[in-house]
């Protein structure tokens, strides 16, 4: 049945009113080339999402924190006013090194997010921190394990992943619900003092490096597992890319 609702000596108006939604802004960085020799120099672009005009870009240094899940910033002196041009080079860059941008502009101005992280690698034979893998072979069955150890000058490290190439369905399921293929080791292994043990049935392809507490970068190393293999490449990653 319906019930009828009368209401009297009431006005009753139709409002209208605008709803602002705000466009979420985002600053993606691109690095070139992702592998140099040391002392070469690195190009850093940088572009709003969605793309518009009027904007100052900053670029900082990104520095690992390990009580923190991703770093902190650190501007670079030359960045301090920023600059119109949404690219900034820099030269004798030596050891591998993290690098985010971030812009100012709009109406009302305000600056976007940071970045995701962007990393060179180096090939400087003698990095701040160092990463060696055992057993020290390029073939390892599934069943095996993989050790990562991390050495230094530093009580506290962690074991970076990054994702890339082939992936399996369970990266590619992390990668839906965590938005990024950059991951600590600890997520997938076990992580112990300075040492990753990396035990897995799956396929993936992935680089792979230190970061102490005090806030250095080792070099890095390619681990791709095939099937029930793994192959531990020790090649620069952007030789690792082409495969």
């Amino acid at each position: 049945h319906f019930k009828s609702y009368f209401f009297h000596n009431q006005l009753f108006k139709l409002t209208s009113f605008n709803c602002f939604l705000k466009t979420e802004l985002k600053s993606v960085l691109t690095v070139s080339p992702s592998w140099l020799n040391p002392g070469a120099s690195v190009t850093l672009s940088c572009e709003v999402k969605p793309s518009s005009a009027g904007w100052r870009f900053y670029w900082y240094k990104v520095v690992p924190d390990l009580s923190k899940i991703n770093y902190r910033y650190e501007l670079l002196p030359e960045s301090i006013s920023g600059s119109v041009e949404n690219s900034f080079r820099i030269d004798g860059q030596k050891h591998t090194a993290g690098f985010a941008c971030r812009a100012k502009g709009g109406n009302p101005e305000d600056f976007t997010d940071y970045s995701e992280p962007k990393f060179v690698w180096s090939a400087d034979p003698h990095p701040a921190a160092s990463l060696s893998v055992s057993p020290d072979r390029e073939q390892h069955f599934t069943s095996e394990s993989v050790t990562l150890n991390c050495g230094g000058n530093s009580a506290e490290w962690r074991v970076k992943r990054f994702r890339d190439g082939f992936i399996s369905f369970w990266d590619e399921y992390y990668e839906i619900i965590s938005g990024h293929r950059l991951s600590d080791c600890s997520d997938s292994w076990e992580m112990t003092g300075s040492s990753c043990t990396i035990n897995s049935n799956l396929s993936f392809k992935s680089v792979f490096w230190c970061e102490s507490g005090s806030g250095e970068f080792s070099d890095a190393v390619n681990i791709s597992v095939h099937g029930m293999l793994t192959h531990a490449f020790f090649h620069s990653p952007e030789e690792f890319y082409r495969n």
